[in-house]
C-alpha cells in the first residue's frame, strides 16, 4: 500500500500531540482527555491502558529517530514492570503493546519475556484460559473480550507451551463471546463469569452491543493468524471467526465509525473501536485470500474518516492531533466524546503502516 499525503500529515499531528501530552502528564499515564480543553485525566500506575502510552512513545521514537525520545519510551516501559506479576488478563494490553515496538531495547525485551512466563503460569487448564483476574477489582473468574488482544502474541512468545496456551485462551473466548457459528447471534457476548455450580454465565456489563468488544476480538484473531506457532489446523476456524465478527459489526459495509453500543443508535460514537478495527483489517489484508484488497481499502476508508472528521486541528483552546469522539464507558456516561489514549495509539499505528513507517504485523 502506497503512502499518502493525508496519512503522513495526520501522523505528524498525532506524534506532535504525544509530545504535548508528555509535557503535561510527566511520569503519570494519560487515560482520557477533555474534548474542549485537551486536558488529560491520568493514572499513577497506568491501569489497563498504560501500555498504549508506552507504545505511543515508542512510535514517536521510531518517527523522529531521536535518542532522547527513545530514552523517554524506555523509561515509561520500565514503569510498567509491576504489572508483570499482577493478576489480570489485561497484561496483554499493557505488556504486549507497551513493549512490542521497543526493538533493540534489552530491558523491554526482558520485561516482555517475564510477562509471557507469568501469564503462562496464570493459565487455568480447567477453564482453558487466563482468567480476567482480581487486580482491577470485581470477580476474578471472568472471561472478557478485552482480555484477549495482546495476550495472544504475549503468550505465544513463551515457547511451545505458551503457544498452546495462547491458542486455548483465544478459542475459549471465541466460543463464549462469539459462539460456534451454529446459532445466529446478532451480537457478541463480551463478558462471562464462571461459577463452580452452573459453569459459564453471561454478564450484562459490558453490554452485548459493545463495539469495542467486537473490535478487540477481531484484532486478536488477526494477530493469531499471523503467528506461525498458532494457526495450523486452527486457521480455518479462525478465518471463520473473523468473517463472523466482520458480519456482526457490518464492518465492511456499515458505518465507518460505530456507536459505542449498537443497542443505542442515539448514543455516542466510539472512534477508538474504529481505529482498532482499522488495524485489524490492515493485518487481515496481509494474509492471502480473495478479500485482502477489500480489507485494505476498508481500513483506509476508516482511517481517512477518523482523520478527516474526528482529528482535532490547531485551535486556541486545545492541541491538534487529538482523536476525538472516543467513548470510555457509555453505560456510566464516563468520557463519552473524549480523546482516549488507546484510540490515539491505534490511529497512529494504522497511519504509520500506511506511510510505511512500520510493518503492521510486528505489533
Amino acid at each position: 500500500m502506497t503512502s499518502t499525503d493525508w496519512a503522513g500529515d495526520a501522523l505528524k499531528a498525532v506524534i506532535g500531540r504525544v509530545t504535548v501530552t508528555e509535557f503535561e502528564v510527566g511520569t503519570r499515564f494519560p487515560l482520557f482527555a477533555d474534548p474542549d480543553s485537551g486536558r488529560w485525566t491520568t493514572t499513577g500506575r497506568g491501569s489497563w491502558t498504560g501500555g498504549f502510552w508506552a507504545g505511543l512513545l515508542w512510535l514517536r521514537a521510531r518517527y523522529t529517530g531521536a535518542a532522547a525520545d527513545r530514552a523517554a519510551a524506555s523509561r515509561c516501559t520500565a514503569r510498567l514492570a509491576p504489572w508483570a506479576d499482577a493478576d489480570t488478563a489485561t497484561r496483554g494490553l499493557i505488556l504486549w503493546y507497551g513493549t512490542a515496538l521497543a526493538s533493540h531495547d534489552a530491558q523491554a525485551t526482558a520485561l516482555r519475556e517475564r510477562s509471557a512466563r507469568t501469564c503462562l503460569e496464570a493459565m487455568d487448564p480447567e477453564l482453558g484460559l487466563v482468567p480476567w483476574g482480581s487486580a482491577l477489582g470485581g470477580p476474578r473468574l471472568l472471561a472478557r473480550a478485552d482480555g484477549v488482544p495482546g495476550m495472544v502474541p504475549l503468550l505465544a512468545g513463551a515457547g511451545p507451551e505458551g503457544a498452546a496456551a495462547a491458542g486455548a485462551h483465544l478459542h475459549r473466548h471465541l466460543e463464549l463471546c462469539l459462539g460456534d457459528g451454529s446459532e445466529h447471534r446478532p451480537w457478541t457476548q463480551p463478558a462471562w463469569c464462571f461459577d463452580a455450580g452452573s459453569g459459564w454465565q453471561p454478564r450484562e456489563d459490558p453490554p452485548r452491543g459493545w463495539s469495542r468488544g467486537r473490535a478487540w476480538l477481531l484484532l486478536a484473531v488477526a494477530d493469531a493468524l499471523h503467528l506461525p506457532t498458532l494457526p495450523g489446523p486452527r486457521a480455518a476456524p479462525l478465518s471463520g471467526a473473523a468473517e463472523r465478527l466482520l458480519a456482526l459489526g457490518a464492518v465492511l459495509h456499515g458505518p465507518l465509525v460505530p456507536h459505542a453500543d449498537a443497542a443505542r443508535p442515539d448514543g455516542p460514537l466510539d472512534t477508538s473501536a474504529a481505529a482498532i478495527t482499522a488495524v485489524a483489517l490492515l493485518k487481515l489484508a496481509r494474509l492471502p485470500g480473495p478479500r485482502a484488497t477489500q480489507y485494505a481499502d476498508r481500513a483506509v476508508e476508516i482511517l481517512r474518516r477518523l482523520v478527516g472528521t474526528h482529528l482535532s486541528v490547531p485551535h486556541a483552546h486545545r492541541p491538534a492531533g487529538m482523536l476525538l469522539d472516543g467513548c470510555y464507558d457509555a453505560g456510566r456516561g464516563t468520557a463519552v466524546r473524549h480523546e482516549l489514549v488507546w484510540g490515539d495509539f491505534f490511529l497512529a499505528l494504522g497511519l504509520a503502516a500506511l506511510t510505511g513507517s512500520l510493518d503492521i504485523t510486528d505489533v
